[in-house]
């Protein structure tokens, strides 16, 4: 079973990119095809779950997956600032990926949405209220979130019914956006929990 881990899905088509990047698109195809041999999974899916991506790469460059797998992530985010502090703060360089949180920070709805859940999870109808955000497109909105990878669930509530309902929260305390360069730089401070359960980051800066 997949981990929902929101940070590689907000990682993984970006690393995506620059796999293809850098080894070119006949070996990242060579590497599909093994990777649909061995776990039925494509590169994508397969970059969420970070351990069988690893694995194959290893099976292609042995040792050299290491260096490999840094260079993979160095112009996407910056994992020095990662490592020095125990504060949780990533930099993040990709073009693609800053313009998902600043289009999200420019979405009225979508900014009340998380500012309701940075630091207590909700379940969507909670959120959706506290935001005071039509139900249709506070829900269309809420799954964007989901789907790019800023929410991400964190335990249930039960229902008067007996189910479960799953509450969501940011994978993020703390979020500043600079321009450098004509280029826009997003600095996220990581939730503890988002930072140990991405296998991504476990295993490239290990």
């Amino acid at each position: 079973m997949l981990l929902e881990n929101s940070l590689d899905n907000l990682l993984a088509p970006s690393l995506r990119k620059s796999i293809e990047v850098n080894l070119g698109k006949s070996t990242l195809n060579k590497i599909e095809q093994r990777l649909m041999e061995r776990h039925g999974l494509g590169i994508v899916q397969a970059i969420k779950d970070f351990n069988k991506f690893d694995s194959v790469l290893r099976e292609f460059f042995g040792a050299g997956a290491d260096g490999l797998e840094t260079k993979f992530l160095q112009n996407i985010i910056d994992l020095k600032q990662q490592k020095k502090g125990t504060d949780n703060w990533i930099v993040i360089y990709d073009q693609n990926l800053a313009k998902i949180f600043l289009e999200s920070f420019a979405d009225e709805d979508k900014k009340a949405i998380i500012g309701t859940i940075l630091d207590t999870p909700l379940i969507i109808a909670d959120i959706l209220e506290h935001c005071k955000v039509p139900q249709t497109s506070g829900y269309r909105k809420i799954n964007a979130l989901i789907d790019n990878g800023l929410l991400i669930s964190n335990g249930y509530e039960v229902a008067t019914d007996g189910k479960k309902i799953k509450k969501y929260e940011t994978i993020f305390d703390n979020v500043k956006m600079d321009i450098e360069k004509n280029n826009v730089v997003v600095k996220i401070q990581l939730k503890k929990s988002s930072l140990n359960e991405s296998t991504i980051l476990q295993i490239i800066s290990h």
